[in-house]
């Protein structure tokens, strides 16, 4: 089963400290990285711990000497060894190593509609999917056999890219896709798996072991197999099937009489479309199930230790640093399963659609199929506000809320009953931006001064841009953890009267009514605008009201809300 940090840390136990190494999670996975002096880097699996030693390159593939002599080629078309480590504490290993071939054209793929937008797997991408197809068999009965994915190793070596083979424009979308870890187009990647006993059906057949039509109900009996699970290998092949010979010339069977496989080569290995709507569904149930409970969520493995919890303006967060661009990361709450959720390479670049002539806020769906919102923050910036006119005076000599200003002021206003939209994260850019002395505004860098991170570094920085993450409405969180569905549509009050589904007069009401809410908790907007006030629409395109027929709405809009008393 796939590990909790808490069981990898166990595992890793009290590796030697010679080495320099850090514990990361890629695409779902836990590694040991290792760097190396040389520069190299491993990621061990949690499969590959017990045998850190043995894969250790200089035990198996970079001694020249010992790779010559105890290496042997397979078939296939891409590049594929067996090989046995050098003994290590009375312990050697038999290994298989391929050399990945990401970002490569698929030899063949314009003779057949199978590899119709088919790529070859990134390294990372093949051990997430090994380790989830092994893992499928909790799911439903029967089981899979596949290698044990033990490691990836990466030479320091870089290779001019026209040598490896690989497509720059197509490394560049792999590079995107892989934020939690940094790529490089031009260095090798080394897939290092454990060596299956047995030889392929190809082979077995030309050992007269299986008949021409064996092969070929057992190839479609693999496929289907696999498809029961969710998966589907795009260049299905007899020898990618691995069967067991026994000493009286037959083949090892179970229970049932059917021929035993194991499953190799995954670098085509992808999900079947149901399988991603259905991960797709979990997903999204289990994380408005932790958003649910994020301010009481109580830990029970160790906390991360790259995490920690830290409060801001009566507000907790897990806060921490962002390694794909050095910038730092405040999740709303205390549970440290939502952090990676908010990561930018999460959303940064999936599709978004603008949600405002004025401010720089949009709507996306996130690689993990959660639908936010997420807004730049204007704080350091002067309001473009009259200072000869009395209400815009008054915003200006206030300026724009922090993000943590705005959160805060979220998280209040609902504990105090009044409805607002869901205040998720607070992202900080690593790269500095520079701001015109004509705008800039540095009053909130003064009054935040007192409120630093763990290191002592205020939290919020000048010259730096920051994201504040918003839930996307589409229903209450203690319903959406029950059963995900899109229950309501969010439309703003302007917009409702441009679509008539209030009038001028109601309009003008459901303003009135956030004000008079406002004014009640010592709360002022000082910019009140139909745009900062969100109303629901259900499946049958009316507005959802409440008992006396007032339209439920919630607050959207913070920037310019503060405190009176």
């Amino acid at each position: 089963m796939q590990s909790t940090l808490s069981e990898f840390e166990r595992l890793v136990g009290s590796y030697p400290d010679s080495d320099i190494f850090e514990i990361e999670k890629i695409l779902d996975v836990y590694y040991l990285h290792i760097k190396c002096d040389n520069g190299d880097d491993l990621y061990v699996t949690r499969y590959g711990l017990p045998f850190v030693e043995n894969l250790k390159p200089h035990n198996f593939l970079t001694d020249k000497s010992w790779y010559d002599s105890h290496s042997i080629r397979l078939s296939g078309s891409g590049c594929t060894y067996k090989i046995t480590t050098k003994e290590i504490s009375g312990r050697s290993k038999d290994l298989v190593i391929k050399w990945n071939r990401m970002g490569q054209d698929i030899p063949g793929d314009h003779d057949t509609d199978e590899f119709a937008g088919a790529e070859f797997n990134s390294p990372f991408e093949e051990f997430s999917l090994v380790m989830e197809l092994r893992n499928a068999r909790c799911e439903s009965p029967g089981t899979i056999i596949t290698q044990r994915p033990l490691a990836i190793y990466v030479p320091s070596e870089r290779v001019e890219l026209w040598r490896t083979g690989r497509k720059e424009y197509k490394m560049k979308t792999i590079i995107e896709a892989h934020r939690e870890v940094q790529l490089d187009m031009c260095r090798p990647y080394v897939m290092i798996f454990e060596w299956i006993k047995g030889i392929d059906a190809a082979h077995a057949s030309s050992e007269k072991l299986l008949e021409e039509r064996q092969v070929m109900d057992l190839t479609l009996r693999v496929a289907e197999q696999m498809k029961f699970k969710g998966f589907l290998v795009r260049d299905r092949k007899p020898h990618h099937i691995i069967v067991k010979p026994r000493n009286d010339g037959t083949l090892a069977r179970d229970r049932e009489g059917e021929i035993l496989y194991a499953v190799i080569d995954y670098e085509l290995l992808v999900r079947t479309q149901a399988r991603e709507q259905s991960i797709k569904r979990i997903r999204r149930i289990d994380y408005h199930q932790k958003q649910r409970g994020r301010f009481s969520a109580t830990y029970s493995d160790s906390f991360p230790p790259q995490l920690k919890i830290v409060s801001i303006l009566g507000v907790d967060y897990v806060f921490g640093h962002v390694e794909s661009t050095d910038g730092w990361l405040w999740v709303v709450g205390r549970d440290p399963d939502l952090f990676d959720y908010f990561l930018p390479e999460r959303w940064e670049t999936t599709r978004r659609t603008k949600l405002s002539e004025y401010h720089d806020i949009y709507h996306t769906v996130t690689k993990d199929y959660i639908n936010m919102v997420w807004k730049v923050s204007k704080v350091g910036i002067r309001p473009d506000m009259d200072p000869f006119k009395e209400d815009e005076r008054k915003i200006l000599e206030y300026g724009y809320n922090s993000p943590f200003e705005e959160v805060s002021i979220a998280v209040q206003l609902s504990r105090m009953g009044i409805r607002t939209v869901y205040p998720r994260a607070i992202y900080m850019f690593g790269e500095e931006v520079s701001i015109s002395p004509s705008i800039r505004d540095d009053s909130r860098y003064k009054s935040h001064e007192k409120y630093a991170g763990p290191d002592g570094t205020p939290v919020l920085k000048p010259n730096h841009s920051y994201i504040i993450i918003w839930g996307y409405w589409n229903g209450p969180d203690e319903r959406l953890a029950v059963a995900d569905d899109d229950y309501l549509r969010g439309i703003n009050a302007l917009n409702a009267y441009r679509e008539e589904l209030i009038s001028e007069e109601e309009y003008f009401a459901v303003l009135k009514t956030k004000k008079e809410r406002l004014s009640r908790v010592g709360i002022e907007d000082l910019n009140l605008r139909g745009s900062h006030l969100l109303l629901s629409v259900n499946h049958d395109g009316r507005l959802v009201r409440d008992d006396n027929g007032i339209p439920e709405m919630r607050i959207c809009n913070f920037e310019f809300l503060h405190k009176t008393g």
